[in-house]
């Protein structure tokens, strides 16, 4: 897989290390991202526990959850977040999420595991799966006007989501991949 690591970041660090490692987003709205993040996770498991949640697959549940985990992260990280869950009626499959960071507009693809295997969890975005990702992304930004499009960055990036005891790591591939 290509790419490299933007970093692997465990939410049991000390704060310090966190603020260190996510120097662009600032303290408060830092603190603002945790709010919410805690807040829907309290909703989610009220829900379950009085049984309003919809019936899930146990491994389709854990991947949501690994979408917003990672939404959060990066959005802590500076991204701004544009689209989740983005579909085509065109074409099958879906864009996890859309951010843009600084002048790039990211199509990220999610992968998440409840362990560390022998292959990662970014294994699992092969050839047919990039082709599908770089298909969705055309449809996407068909929607700019034409003159825009031309103009605009791109880039794929994977996000690892490891959800391992009580703690979540990330690893972030930025540019694991190209338009062509």
């Amino acid at each position: 897989m290509g790419g490299y690591p933007w970093g692997t970041i465990s939410r049991t660090y000390a704060d310090s290390v966190m603020i260190a490692c996510m120097a662009s987003v600032g303290r408060v709205e830092r603190l603002w991202i945790d709010a919410q993040e805690w807040g829907l996770g309290r909703i989610d498991r009220l829900a379950t526990r009085r049984r309003r949640a919809p019936a899930m697959a146990p491994h389709l549940a854990t991947g949501l959850r690994g979408e917003r985990a990672a939404l959060f992260e990066l959005r802590r990280r500076g991204h701004v977040v544009v689209a989740r869950r983005w579909t085509s009626t065109k074409l099958r499959g879906d864009l996890d999420l859309i951010s843009w960071h600084g002048d790039r507009l990211c199509f990220i693809e999610v992968k998440t595991r409840t362990a560390r295997d022998l292959a990662p969890a970014e294994s699992a975005v092969d050839e047919d799966k990039r082709e599908m990702l770089r298909r969705l992304a055309r449809v996407y930004l068909n929607t700019f006007p034409e003159a825009e499009r031309r103009t605009i960055l791109v880039r794929f990036d994977v996000v690892s989501v490891y959800f391992i005891g009580a703690a979540t790591e990330f690893e972030i591939f930025e540019g694991a991949f190209g338009l062509r």
